[in-house]
């Protein structure tokens, strides 16, 4: 039976971070205005329209959509993010950015369709494993076709590249496959299998190399690869208990490389202290326990699955950006979700709690 209203508990909680997100980023950006007035009007109409605005549309859109649509149209929804996202390899379309092709020019605004591709992922693995259920303790009809599947996407984003994607997208994969009820045996057969192709990426790749090196090593290539985190830390070590208050952190306008991009959560740090940014912590650790609590309450087992696959996705990207930027993750360039500069990110972020909405109302009681 439908519910009469959406878990308002969730929804709170994601409007709290939303309101938070604005007031962070629009401090952070002071830092981008300093450096470049021209690019901050567009990176703020970006954030704002196509972020908030377009976004809250979307949640608010999806919330009353039934979740059967998005089973019934999984493989639509997912061949069409596919083909979105290898536009960005299409001469003309594709923008490129520091060495990374990543972005769709739609007129002023640069849109990645990898965001969509997530979302897209998680609607079609759920759908997928609804379907062989009865199977899923088979390693011909489960492990296999997810080793293919994330083939193929990992394929399709490391030549752009985009390993930091990828990396969600395996967390949510590996969360949705166990939740469905996989064997451990297999789940470790895949963890093996994640691994060594992490090690073959780590040595085929100059660039995370140095990563994983600045991260054991912070002081290895001060003006290089360790460059970032030691400014980072910088920051977050200055911001103390309390931090040195809204709009006033140092950082952000000479020292840290994009101050509304992945550092977002260090200039949140800087201004906001250990308080502040613990409350941030605390707030996506309720986002994860409420959004799993609806996902046992879910109607069904395709429902219950979307809703464990975008909260990882949410979540864990979110604590991998944190956790980068205190020094205990190497750097990925992940955006701090609701927060960072990126409006389609926090664009298909609404249109992803809105999915968890919608499903909410047809939830057990």
């Amino acid at each position: 039976m439908r519910k009469s209203r959406v878990d308002r508990l969730f929804l709170i909680t994601v409007t709290i971070l939303v309101i938070l997100g604005f007031f962070i980023f629009s401090s952070a950006s002071l830092g981008l205005l300093a450096r470049d007035g021209a690019r901050f009007s567009s990176v703020a109409f970006s954030q704002f329209f196509l972020g908030i605005f377009l976004g809250s549309m979307a949640l608010l859109v999806m919330s009353n959509i039934h979740y059967n649509y998005l089973r019934r149209y999984s493989l639509v929804i997912f061949i069409l993010s596919m083909v979105t996202t290898l536009l960005v390899f299409v001469p003309g379309l594709g923008l490129e950015f520091n060495g990374a092709r990543r972005w769709l020019l739609i007129g002023t605004m640069s849109v990645q369709p990898s965001e969509f591709l997530k979302i897209a992922f998680v609607i079609y693995f759920a759908a997928w494993l609804s379907g062989i259920r009865d199977k899923l303790h088979s390693f011909f009809y489960s492990v296999i076709p997810f080793v293919l599947l994330m083939g193929i996407i990992g394929a399709v984003l490391l030549s752009q590249p985009d390993a930091g994607t990828l990396l969600v997208i395996l967390a949510a994969g590996f969360g949705m496959f166990f939740a469905g009820g996989a064997r451990w045996r297999d789940i470790a057969v895949l963890v093996g299998a994640s691994l060594s192709g992490a090690v073959l990426l780590v040595l085929s790749r100059p660039y995370i190399m140095d990563r994983i090196l600045a991260f054991i090593n912070p002081e290895r290539d001060p003006l290089g690869a360790s460059y970032q985190i030691q400014q980072s830390l910088i920051a977050v070590g200055s911001g103390e208990l309390f931090g040195r208050g809204f709009g006033q952190s140092i950082q952000k306008f000479s020292f840290l490389p994009e101050p509304i991009g992945d550092s977002i959560f260090a200039v949140t740090a800087e201004e906001f202290g250990f308080i502040g940014s613990s409350l941030l912590i605390i707030l996506f650790l309720f986002l994860a326990l409420r959004g799993l609590k609806i996902a046992t309450r879910a109607p069904d087992y395709f429902s219950g699955l979307v809703v464990v696959g975008i909260v990882i996705l949410i979540v864990f990207q979110s604590f991998i950006n944190m956790a980068s930027m205190l020094g205990i993750f190497p750097l990925t360039g992940l955006p701090l979700l609701f927060v960072s500069h990126g409006g389609s990110a926090l664009f298909f972020t609404l249109l992803g709690v809105g999915i968890i909405l919608g499903i909410s109302r047809y939830g057990k009681v």
